[in-house]
Order: structure tokens, then sequence, then C-alpha cells
């Protein structure tokens, strides 16, 4: 936001760097159907002021789930169609799509740390048969999102790792759109040649309840922070996860010092660029792997 200009002098983007935003059109839209299904209208519209917090959240969750599809997680395409609530492209306090095809100019100065978990939303962690996916069954679950494509991409998937079973696979495929779009926003960020970008991908596996959730959407803030023992319902506790969090917490610490993540505990983390894809992997052997996943994100290009 240009109004925010110098306010930020690091950024930190944890599974999050999807170029979602809304247009003037789809806000407009959204918002005549709840001022509808609360009974307002444009004469009335200031009582909006006064709903109480239950009946605007129910209001906005009735017209949300009945003129949205399905909620999907692994169609990033759908989600940003829908209509939901959100920032508004308006020219003026947003000018244009954050990080959708290039950086934004106003933050070249701004160094950038980028990077997912593994295995993101598609875990285990409701589902006690998860580990009992079939082939046939990963293919099912493929197809819809890549039409004609499940084989090639499950043969990409298994390349590196050829012996993870089909749930594993699943996890991963469609887990990488994140991570795709991680890369992306260091490489457009690099593009800038301004400050640089730090791209991480966090792999860690929780050993709680026999390891279903897998490396789930947030399992690094415990080690950024530096609780996990407080946090030893996501981690377990112990001193393998207090170790690792010494030298995650460290190195987010570094950074918002000097923006330079780098410290005496860790590989040398280098600067992004979109030759080489360095990723550093936390995990019980924290190691930097150069463009480590670049078969498997072309297969789903």
């Amino acid at each position: 936001m240009p109004a925010a200009k110098g306010l930020f002098h690091r950024a930190v983007v944890q599974s999050g760097s999807f170029a979602l935003s809304n247009t003037q059109d789809r806000s407009q839209k959204l918002a005549n159907l709840v001022l509808a299904e609360l009974g307002l209208g444009a004469a009335t519209v200031d009582r909006l002021q006064t709903v109480p917090y239950a009946d605007l959240r129910r209001a906005s969750e009735s017209v949300m789930n009945r003129v949205n599809p399905p909620f999907d997680m692994f169609n990033i395409r759908r989600m940003a169609a829908s209509l939901n609530f959100g920032a508004v492209i308006d020219g003026k306090a947003l000018p244009s799509i954050l990080f959708d095809d290039k950086a934004p100019t106003i933050s070249a100065d701004v160094p950038m740390i980028i990077g997912t978990t593994l295995n993101e939303f598609a875990t285990g962690m409701n589902n006690p048969d998860f580990k009992l996916m079939t082939e046939a069954e990963l293919e099912a679950k493929i197809e819809p999102l890549y039409a004609g494509r499940a084989k090639k991409i499950i043969s990409a998937f298994r390349h590196r790792t050829p012996g993870a079973k089909p749930y594993e696979l699943w996890s991963r495929i469609a887990s990488a759109p994140v991570r795709q779009a991680a890369v992306k926003q260091a490489t457009s960020k690099a593009a800038l040649n301004g400050a640089p970008a730090y791209l991480y991908w966090f792999a860690w596996q929780t050993p709680m309840f026999d390891g279903r959730p897998q490396v789930f959407h947030c399992a690094e803030l415990p080690f950024v922070f530096y609780n996990t023992d407080r946090s030893e319902s996501m981690t377990g506790g112990g001193p393998d996860a207090r170790t690792l969090a010494g030298k995650v917490a460290d190195a987010w610490i570094q950074f918002a010092r000097t923006g330079d993540p780098n410290h005496k505990g860790i590989p040398n983390w280098p600067k992004f660029t979109p030759q080489t894809v360095p990723t550093i992997m936390f995990d019980n052997n924290v190691q930097v792997e150069l463009n480590p996943d670049a078969l498997e994100l072309e297969s789903i290009a």
C-alpha cells in the first residue's frame, strides 16, 4: 500500500503467497446480497452499524454458502473467483493485484522471507484412514484437478521419493500449488533487484496422532516463536522440536534485526535467485537444496 511506505522494514510470508484480491464488482455484489439477507437496502444501510455480530456473520455465511461452489482448498482458481471478504483493488489504497505478475516497486527495499509447509491442508488430521489410500484412489483425486495428467504428475512426484505411499504423494501434490506460489512470489521479488528474498520449506513432521497431521498448515509457528514445549499438542514437545525451534527462531530474529536470516546455527541460507531456487529445508537435518522440486512444479504448471 502506498500509504504504508516506510512503516514495514522486513516482511515474512508464511504459506500466504497467493495473489488473491477482490474486484470492486465482486465486493459490491457480496455487499448487496448480505444487505438483502439482513433485510436492509440503500435507504436503511445505516442500520448496518447496529447489527449484532452474530447476525452479521450468519447472514454473510448464508450468502457465501448459497452462491459459491463448495469450498475446495485444492482448486485455487475456484477460490479466487468466489465471493468473499477481503482487500479490494481500488486503484488508490491498493493500486493493483499484489505480486500477481510482478512485485510492487514500492517494496523493493524491504527484504522478505517466503515459505510454506510440506503438506499444508492435505493431511490426515481428521481422517484415521488417510494412510489406506490406494493408487487408484490417488489418481481419482488428482484427475479432476489436472484432467488427463494424473499419471504424469504422480510419476513426477514419485521421482524424488520412489518409496512414497499414495497418501504421501497426494499430500505433496495437493500442497504443491502453495509452494509454487511461494516460488513465484520470490521470483517476482528478486526481479526488482532490490532487497533480497529468502525461501524456506518447513518439512518437520509432528509425531502426534500417529503422524497423521504430517507437516500441516501453520506447523512452523511454534518453531518461529520458540514455543514447541508450550505447543506440545502440535509438536509433541521434546528435544528434537526444541533444537529445531532454536534454529528457526534465531533465523527470524536475525532477519528482524538485520534483514538477513543467517546465523551460526544453520548452513548458509543464500539469497533467492530464480536460476537456482535455493531453498532451506527446515527439518531435524537443516540443509539448503537447489531447486529441489523443479520436476514436480513443472508437472503441475
